[in-house]
């Protein structure tokens, strides 16, 4: 059935929007770009601001039309529709890849795999991102960026301090082989649900609890069925922005470097909003006191890091050996420049007060 739906969409889909044609009075070219999350979110914001460009630049000959909130597709059906022709791009996140036969890409679920947004940036933007992206290219997919979206919190409706807490819960995960041993490692029972699905699995106590940026717990209203937060930063949820090889490859060279360069700046406008967006989100949960939010102390962070660190080793066939020691490489090269500045600082400092 699900086929059969995805196979209806594209035959809905006007000629025009797999034609490339820019003759002067044809129609236009029409880019279908669904995701699953809010507009007020940082995709969504960007994927407003990408349309936004290439609109402008290409003066009408192209269409982008955005569908947010899973209105046309969820979770488990995007990535069909996009293969199938159905829609142009997607920016699912990079668990998605995984059930895809792309399970490298599972390197950006690991807990604690980035220790901040430097070393994750690096990642993405270098030899890890763009090999991660090759591997797409036999699945009918070309990777155009990545996008931000945060650092996950835990939420549920009791306390979450000690690894013990998490005994017997139910806690609600995307499709991720890395997630489901991530929550089993702490004791919890992990719940695959499609992301439009969990406010209300949540609302019923279908599962007790999930994990998520902080923007996506504020506009999705998680906050408001669950009575408490941990603010651990324990893993991180990001988006591969991606179009139809077919579509990619029909367009001519001069509409590809259009659709790029709107991309390139779009990424730049998202990675710059995203933890503003977080930050604010935050601040707005604060205030509805709907929820208790708790951050790990010292001591708490060490017991999940040493309950979850052994995933790592567990996967590192998975998600390949390079990748993972070149993002150990590129976190330790973060830190060292860090501990320069720092020492940079300090000696200016020093010599000013003599």
């Amino acid at each position: 059935m699900k086929k059969i739906n995805v196979l209806l969409g594209i035959l809905l889909l006007s000629v025009s929007a797999m034609s490339v044609s820019v003759a002067s009075g044809a129609e236009p070219i029409v880019i279908k770009f669904s995701h699953v999350v809010a507009p007020d979110t940082p995709k969504g914001k960007a994927a407003e601001k990408f349309k936004q460009l290439v609109e402008e630049r290409s003066k009408g000959a192209m269409k982008v039309e955005v569908y947010p909130n899973s209105q046309l597709y969820k979770d488990r059906e995007e990535l069909e529709a996009l293969q199938l022709g159905a829609v142009q791009m997607l920016a699912p996140s990079m668990a998605k890849f995984g059930p895809l036969g792309a399970r490298e890409f599972e390197l950006f679920d690991l807990p604690f795999m980035f220790p901040n947004k430097e070393t994750l940036y690096r990642t993405m933007d270098g030899v890890v991102g763009k090999r991660l992206f090759n591997k797409l290219e036999t699945k009918g997919i070309v990777g155009l960026a990545y996008w931000d979206n945060g650092f996950k919190q835990m939420s549920a409706n009791r306390p979450m301090h000690r690894v013990a807490d998490f005994s017997g819960m139910k806690m609600r995960i995307q499709s991720s082989k890395v997630l489901d041993a991530q929550m089993k490692a702490l004791g919890a029972m992990p719940q695959v649900m499609a992301f439009s699905e969990v406010y209300t699995a949540l609302q019923q106590g279908v599962v007790d609890g999930t994990e998520n940026p902080l923007s996506n717990i504020y506009t999705q209203k998680m906050h408001e069925v669950q009575k408490y937060m941990t603010l651990s930063d324990h893993g991180y949820l990001g988006y591969a922005v991606i179009t139809n090889k077919k579509f990619w490859e029909g367009l001519t060279a001069e509409q590809r470097s259009l659709i790029s360069q709107a991309m390139k700046e779009a990424t730049v406008y998202e990675r710059s909003i995203a933890q503003l967006e977080n930050d604010e989100a935050l601040a707005k949960i604060r205030a509805a006191k709907t929820t208790e939010i708790d951050t790990l102390t010292e001591a708490e962070r060490a017991e999940w890091m040493k309950a979850l660190l052994p995933v790592h080793k567990e996967f590192e066939n998975v998600v390949g050996k390079e990748n993972l020691q070149e993002v150990y490489n590129i976190a330790a090269q973060v830190a060292k420049e860090e501990t320069l500045a720092r020492e940079k600082i300090a000696a200016n400092k020093k010599s000013i007060k003599k």
